[in-house]
C-alpha cells in the first residue's frame, strides 16, 4: 500500500544551503568564487556564504582544528550545482577545470542529466550538471532510468562554451540540485529516508547506492556505500556540516517532527524549523522556504 501524503514530503520541497566545515577559510571562500564562479552573500561570525544571484547554496563554517575525515567514513560524497542551461553548466566547468587546485575526477552522461565532477582543496566532492527536460526522462512505475555513461569533457566544452557564458558566469541562475551522501548502508538508509522522511525511492544501483526524491524528480538526495560500507557514527570533522532542505510551509515541518517522533528519532523543533541527525550523524535542517 502507497503513502498518506502526510507521510510523504512535498512535492515543492527544495534542496538548500549545504554547510561545510572548513580547515582554510581564505583558501576554500577564494576556490568557490574563482573555480565555481560563486559570489559572497554573506560574511560574519558564523562563516561565508557564497552563491549565484543573491541565493546562498554553499556556506562555509570555520572548522579549525578538525581534522579530514578518512576515505572510509559516512559525510559528503558531493555537493550537486545544477545549472539551466549546458552553455552555464560547460562555461562553469571550463572555470573549474582551469583553477589550480582544483581536481576533475570524472563525467557522465545519466540518462536524465550530464554532469562533471570535481573535488574542492579540502576533499570535498563537487557535481556540476544539467537536467534532460523532464519528458526526456524514461521511467517505469516508479522507477527512474539512470545510468553513468562517459561523457567526454573536451568535446562537450567545444559544443557548448561560449563568449557569453564565460563573461556572464557569476550572474548565471544555479541551484542545489541534490546532494548525495556517503553512508555504512543502503537498507538502514532506505528506513531513514524513505520510511520515515518521507521520500520516494527513484532507483538503486545493487543495494550499493539508493536514489531519493519529493515530487517526481530523478532524486533531491542519494546516499552509497562505494567507499563506506559498514561505516558508523561520523566524528566531528572537517567537510560535511549540515543539509538544509525546504519545505513550503510549516504543517510540512510539524508533520515531519510527528513522523520523527512516531520512529523514536529525536530533533528540535522551532515552529519553523526542525533540526536532527540520520543515522551516520549527517545533520540535516527541514526549514520553511
Amino acid at each position: 500500500m502507497g503513502k498518506s501524503t502526510q507521510d510523504q514530503l512535498s512535492a515543492e520541497l527544495a534542496m538548500g544551503t549545504v554547510m561545510l566545515k572548513v580547515g582554510d577559510m581564505a583558501k576554500m571562500a577564494n576556490y568557490y568564487q574563482k573555480a565555481l564562479g560563486l559570489e559572497i552573500v554573506s560574511e560574519g561570525p558564523a562563516g561565508t556564504g557564497l552563491g549565484r544571484r543573491g541565493l546562498e547554496l554553499v556556506h562555509l563554517a570555520d572548522g579549525k582544528g578538525l581534522n579530514l575525515p578518512s576515505r572510509g567514513e559516512a559525510g559528503l560524497f558531493h555537493t550537486a550545482l545544477l545549472f539551466d542551461t549546458q552553455s552555464d553548466l560547460a562555461a562553469t566547468v571550463l572555470s573549474a577545470a582551469q583553477f589550480d587546485g582544483s581536481l576533475f575526477t570524472g563525467s557522465s552522461d545519466h540518462l536524465v542529466s550530464e554532469a562533471f565532477y570535481f573535488n574542492d582543496p579540502e576533499g570535498n566532492g563537487i557535481e556540476l550538471y544539467w537536467d534532460r527536460p523532464r519528458d526526456a526522462w524514461t521511467w517505469s512505475g516508479d522507477t527512474v532510468a539512470m545510468d553513468s555513461i562517459y561523457l567526454n569533457p573536451n568535446d562537450y566544452l567545444n559544443k557548448h562554451v561560449n563568449e557569453s557564458a564565460v563573461s556572464g558566469l557569476a550572474q548565471a541562475n544555479a541551484g542545489i540540485g541534490h546532494v548525495h551522501l556517503q553512508v555504512g548502508d543502503v537498507s538502514t538508509a532506505e528506513k531513514f529516508y524513505v520510511d520515515t522522511l518521507g521520500f520516494a525511492k527513484t532507483t538503486d544501483f545493487h543495494g550499493q547506492a539508493l536514489f531519493v526524491s519529493a515530487g517526481g524528480y530523478h532524486h533531491h538526495m542519494a546516499m552509497n556505500v562505494w567507499n563506506s560500507r559498514g561505516a558508523g557514527p561520523r566524528k566531528d570533522t572537517l567537510g560535511l556540516g549540515e543539509v538544509v532542505i525546504t519545505v513550503p510551509n510549516a504543517d510540512e515541518v510539524g508533520a515531519l517532527a510527528e513522523r520523527l517522533k512516531a520512529a523514536g528519532i529525536s530533533s528540535h523543533h522551532t515552529g519553523a524549523e526542525l533540526r536532527f541527525e540520520d543515522p551516520w550523524r549527517n545533520q540535516l535542517r527541514v526549514a520553511v522556504a
